[in-house]
C-alpha cells in the first residue's frame, strides 16, 4: 500500500503545483508553440523556421566554418542544415567532445498526403490531384476536410519555388470528397480499413474550364494556367516537385479551460519544438549539447535525411576536426559516451477508448513528460529497451528539478505498437530512452496535447542537457 501511495505522489498532476507565475509560463510557451505549429507544416518549413530562430540566438552555419577551416571553441553554437529537411544544432561544451554528447532527437515529418510524380488529371469536368499517403493514417479521417497545399517545385533551371495555398484566410482550400450517406449503403458495409482506399484519396482542385471551348481538358488547362501565372510552373515541373497535402488552418486552444492544444503535426513537432526551446535556453554547458530534427521517421527513417543516414556521424566528425581533436577512435568514443533522449510522443489514455490501454502503464494528460523504457510491437520487437541504470539517473534529475513525469507503454502488449529513432542511435552504444508528450488522436489530421505536459517536457529536456 505504501508503494502505491508513493507512486500516486510521484505521478502527480502538474497543474496542482503551478503558481500564477508558472501558469503564465505554461500558456506563453504554448502560444509560441501554436504559432510554430501553424506556420511549419512540412519538414522544410520546420528546418527553415528553426534556423531563423536559432540565428537570432547567435547560431552560425557550420558549413561556413568547414569551408574556411575556422577553429571551433567552447561556447560556439552552430547549425547544420541537411538538404533542407533535417537539422542539427550544436552548443559546444567545456569538456572535449570525446567525453560524450547530450542529445535530444525528434522527427519533424508527420503523416500526410504526398502528390504523385504525375498527379494532375481531369475527370468529368473536375481537375484532380493523385496522391500517395505518407506514414500510418486512417484514410477515412482525411475526407471532407479543408486541406492546404505546401511544398517546393524544383525547376529545370535549378530555381526553387515555394508553394503554400490554403493557410491565408483569403486563400482557397482543397479537399477529398466522400460518398453521401443516402447512397452509401454498400460503403457502410465495408471494413473501416476498406471504406476509403488509398487510391481514392484524390484531391479536387477545380471545376472552371478555360474559355477556349475547343481546348482539350479545359478544367485541367485552367489550373495549369493559374499555376504558371503565380509560380511559373508547368505540368512537367510536377516531376521534380515535393508537394504535401496537409490540414488547412491554425493550431488552436482546445477545451473550455484552454488547457490543451489542437493542431496538425504534434507527432512529432511537439517534441521538436520543446527540444528547440530547451536548446536555446542552454548557455555554456559542460558537455556539448545537440538537438537533432530528422526526416522520414514515419516511413522507417531511411533516406539521406532520415536517422539511418550517416549525416549525424559525419557532422560530429567535422566538428571534432575543427576543434583540433579528431580521430576515428575519438569519434567512436564520443558517440559511445553520449546520452540521448529520443524525443517522441506516446498515446494518452482516452476515456472514449479505454480497451487498448493498460491503466497502470498508460500515460495521462497533465501528468507531465512521458518516459517509455521501450516501444516496438508485440514482444518488444524493434525497440531500444533502455537500461535501468540510465533510467535511475534520469529519475534523479527529474526529482532535483521538480519536474512532473510519468512512465508509459504504448498500449497493451498485443494491441499494436510503434517505433522511434531510439534504437538507431543506440547502435552507437550510447544510452537512449524515449521521452516525450502524450497525445490524443495520434496520426489523425488534428491531434491533442496538454499544455502542462508541453511545459514539463520542455523543462525536462533543459534539465537533461544541463545534468545528464
Amino acid at each position: 500500500m505504501a508503494q502505491e501511495n508513493n507512486l500516486e505522489k510521484k505521478y502527480q498532476v502538474a497543474w496542482d503545483k503551478y503558481t500564477k507565475d508558472d501558469l503564465d509560463k505554461v500558456f506563453a510557451l504554448s502560444d509560441r508553440y501554436k504559432d510554430f505549429l501553424s506556420q511549419c507544416k512540412t519538414e522544410r518549413e520546420c528546418v527553415k523556421g528553426f534556423i531563423e530562430l536559432a540565428k537570432k540566438q547567435g547560431y552560425k552555419d557550420i558549413e561556413d566554418a568547414i569551408k574556411n577551416g575556422t577553429p571551433i571553441n567552447k561556447g560556439d553554437c552552430f547549425y547544420y542544415n541537411n538538404k533542407g529537411k533535417a537539422l542539427a544544432l550544436f552548443n559546444i561544451g567545456k569538456e572535449p567532445i570525446e567525453k560524450g554528447l547530450r542529445i535530444l532527437g525528434a522527427h519533424i515529418d508527420s503523416p500526410r498526403l504526398d502528390l504523385k510524380p504525375n498527379p494532375l488529371y481531369e475527370s468529368n469536368d473536375l481537375a484532380m490531384l493523385d496522391t500517395h499517403y505518407y506514414g500510418g493514417i486512417k484514410k477515412y479521417q482525411w475526407v471532407t476536410l479543408p486541406l492546404s497545399i505546401h511544398g517546393v517545385v524544383a525547376k529545370k533551371d535549378e530555381s526553387l519555388v515555394e508553394i503554400v495555398i490554403g493557410e491565408d484566410e483569403k486563400d482557397p482550400v482543397v479537399g477529398i470528397s466522400d460518398l453521401l450517406i443516402h447512397l452509401a449503403a454498400e460503403q457502410m458495409e465495408k471494413k473501416i480499413s476498406k471504406a476509403i482506399e488509398g487510391e481514392d484519396l484524390d484531391i479536387c482542385i477545380g471545376s472552371m474550364p478555360v474559355t477556349d471551348k475547343d481546348a482539350k481538358e479545359r478544367v485541367k488547362s485552367n489550373i495549369l494556367e493559374l499555376l504558371h501565372e503565380k509560380y511559373g510552373m508547368t505540368e512537367e515541373d510536377f516531376v521534380s516537385a515535393e508537394i504535401e497535402i496537409v490540414p488547412a488552418g491554425k493550431a488552436r486552444d482546445y477545451g473550455l479551460d484552454r488547457s490543451m492544444v489542437m493542431g496538425y503535426g504534434h507527432d512529432d513537432r511537439i517534441c521538436a519544438y520543446t527540444s528547440f526551446e530547451a536548446m536555446m535556453a542552454i548557455k555554456n554547458p559542460d558537455k556539448t549539447c545537440v538537438a537533432l530534427f530528422v526526416d522520414k521517421e514515419e516511413t522507417g527513417s531511411d533516406g539521406a535525411t532520415g536517422m539511418n543516414s550517416k549525416f549525424f556521424e559525419n557532422i560530429v566528425a567535422e566538428i571534432m576536426s575543427l576543434t583540433g581533436d579528431y580521430s576515428e577512435l575519438k569519434l567512436r568514443r564520443a558517440l559511445a559516451s553520449s546520452k540521448m533522449l529520443s524525443s517522441d510522443v506516446n498515446a494518452a489514455f482516452d476515456p472514449n477508448y479505454p480497451s487498448p490501454m493498460e491503466k497502470r502503464n498508460a500515460a495521462y494528460f497533465g501528468k507531465g513528460v512521458v518516459f517509455s523504457k521501450y516501444t516496438g510491437a508485440r514482444g518488444k520487437v524493434s525497440s531500444n529497451d533502455a537500461n535501468p541504470e540510465y533510467i535511475a539517473h534520469l529519475r534523479s534529475i527529474m526529482e532535483k528539478h521538480d519536474i512532473t513525469w510519468q512512465t508509459a507503454e504504448l498500449g497493451k502488449v498485443d494491441a499494436g505498437g510503434g517505433g522511434t529513432i531510439a534504437s538507431i542511435l543506440a547502435e552507437y552504444n550510447m544510452e537512449v530512452i524515449d521521452c516525450g508528450i502524450a497525445l490524443h488522436n495520434m496520426h489523425a489530421p488534428w491531434e491533442i496535447a496538454s499544455k502542462a505536459d508541453i511545459y514539463e517536457t520542455c523543462r525536462a529536456y533543459e534539465a537533461f542537457l544541463l545534468e545528464a
